[in-house]
């Protein structure tokens, strides 16, 4: 039983310390190795006298030394925070100072980038370098400058700082769509009852290997490493360059449970899979987004004998709702209904549950719900509300957490995403859910990746752009003209896009979603121009 994130770690040290727990490239750790990485990154921490709660911030792209800087914070009694390794220098001159970061855990091409961003950071006091040695030519003023080696070098050990499940463990940021990104402050409650939540319905056993392509700054891409954890599997390392070096890593790595976002599903349906990948993956998992419906097909046609979840969460609750895999055939669109140890609702916006059929906003309460933003007491207030349902049951008011989502509830129970609340495009009087109209655009096929977005324009309002990206042996001219074509047979007048444009790429955020705000922005005068 744990009660902290770190136990779990711990506990599987104990009962199978040969197991394999992390997979990097050629290396591996069984997790007595893991443990102990743990356990002396944790006792480096307390050396530094860094304090209970404290931010240890770990700026690394995906390999052992993040699993333990991660974990070995938290088994310390500090908070860790994982920085997107895409970020530049420009990102972490909001987030290292934001979240008031004590210890840096970085690589030295990484801090030559970042010695002015450093240099505002009152409260940071040591940069930890995973390499050996230490650079000869590099200061940092008032900064302590550390090697792995020595930093873990151990010494008198120190009892780790006392902490409950209550207590917060990281500090997530988001991918800040508007403005700054925000950072979402999650306890070992939240994380312990993710991990048992999502292994549970996945039935993860200790014979799972799980591939981390997502960042672990990202809820979906962290939760690879703790539901492995959570039940004694192996989570392997990878950050990809090409969509067809995931599947070589399927294969190579023998994996079993895949979890990416639509944009790199878009991706691999129309790769030719290798046997050896087909043969041993269990479950595929989406997150990050809907997913297409003809991805999804596509996706069962190739991988006849793998389960598909789809999943839908939010980094301020972890993960909120699933469809089981027997469902996928009969409901593709939906995100299926909550989770074990969550309840989701459907609230109006007057604070009443929405009857069946009847647009809201998903309401998440229970123990994934996290504990705020942090430094932000006034959008913590906007998105974390008293629970509007249950006034009568709960003595102490219990906050729930508002996604911002619209969503419908069918009479069976199962969710049906409709869009972001402040994505809705209000054209000729009518609001219209971006994904539905980029379902019907993906169904036209050809398109890898597709994006709605609402632009100003002086008669409707609104007029609505689509931009896509051609696959591998798609004519753009051609596909414009497919896809343009079957929105109009498919769709109401006022859903069919005023212009498709076709691109080499879409724009996407920290966390692999395709950025529409961004879409938004670059061509936000387009219709205006065509009016004057």
């Amino acid at each position: 039983m744990a009660d902290l994130i770190h136990q779990f770690i711990e506990r599987s040290a104990e009962v199978t310390p040969d197991a394999t727990a992390l997979l990097h490239k050629d290396a591996t750790f069984t997790y007595a190795e893991l443990a102990a990485q743990v356990r002396a990154v944790a006792q480096g921490l307390l050396a530094l006298d860094v304090g209970a709660g404290e931010r240890v911030a770990i700026y690394l792209p995906k390999q052992p030394e993040t699993v333990f800087g991660l974990f070995g914070a938290a088994a310390a009694g500090a908070c860790f925070v994982p920085v997107n390794p895409l970020l530049k220098p420009r990102q972490l001159a909001h987030i290292l100072p934001h979240c008031n970061v004590r210890v840096l855990l970085t690589a030295r091409p990484r801090l030559d980038a970042l010695v002015e961003v450093l240099a505002h950071c009152p409260d940071l006091h040591t940069v930890v370098l995973v390499e050996d040695e230490l650079p000869q030519d590099l200061a940092l003023d008032g900064v302590r400058l550390m090697s792995f080696r020595e930093f873990t070098a151990g010494g008198a050990a120190r009892s780790p700082h006392r902490r409950i499940d209550a207590d917060m463990a990281a500090i997530l940021y988001t991918s800040g769509s508007t403005g700054n990104p925000k950072g979402v402050v999650l306890s070992h409650r939240n994380m312990v009852a993710g991990a048992n939540s999502v292994a549970s319905y996945l039935e993860n056993t200790p014979e799972d290997r799980l591939l981390a392509v997502l960042p672990l700054s990202f809820d979906a891409g962290l939760s690879q490493l703790t539901t492995a954890f959570s039940v004694g599997a192996s989570a392997v390392l990878m950050d990809y360059l090409l969509p067809r070096d995931v599947l070589k890593a399927l294969a190579r790595y023998r994996v079993t449970g895949l979890a990416a976002v639509p944009p790199l599903w878009n991706q691999l349906k129309d790769l030719p899979w290798p046997e050896e990948a087909v043969a041993g993956l269990r479950y595929i998992t989406n997150t990050g987004g809907a997913m297409p419906v003809a991805t999804t097909r596509t996706l069962r046609k190739a991988l006849p004998n793998t389960q598909v979840f789809l999943m839908y969460g939010l980094t301020e609750a972890f993960r909120s709702t699933y469809l089981p895999p027997g469902e996928v055939d009969a409901r593709p669109e939906s995100i299926g209904r909550a989770i074990p140890n969550a309840e989701i609702l459907v609230v109006a916006e007057d604070g009443r549950e929405c009857a069946a059929g009847e647009p809201g906003e998903l309401v998440h309460r229970g123990a994934l719900v996290s504990m705020g933003y942090w430094n932000d007491p006034e959008k913590t207030a906007e998105r974390f509300k008293p629970c509007p349902t249950r006034p009568g049951e709960i003595p102490t008011p219990e906050l729930a957490v508002f996604s911002g989502d619209q969503v419908v509830r069918d009479e069976d129970g199962y969710l049906y995403f409709i869009s972001r609340k402040d994505e809705m495009i209000k054209t000729s009087g009518y609001r219209v859910s971006p994904t539905e109209v980029e379902e019907v655009a993906h169904a036209a096929g050809g398109s890898t990746q597709v994006a709605a977005v609402g632009l100003p324009h002086g008669a409707l309002g609104q007029a609505i752009l689509l931009l896509l990206t051609p696959g591998a042996d798609g004519a753009a001219e051609a596909l414009v003209e497919r896809v343009l074509a079957h929105c109009r047979a498919e769709l109401p007048n006022f859903m069919v896009p005023l212009q498709v444009i076709a691109r080499d790429t879409l724009p996407q955020n920290q966390n692999g979603k395709i950025d529409r705000r961004a879409l938004a922005q670059e061509y936000h005068d387009l219709f205006l121009e065509a009016d004057t």
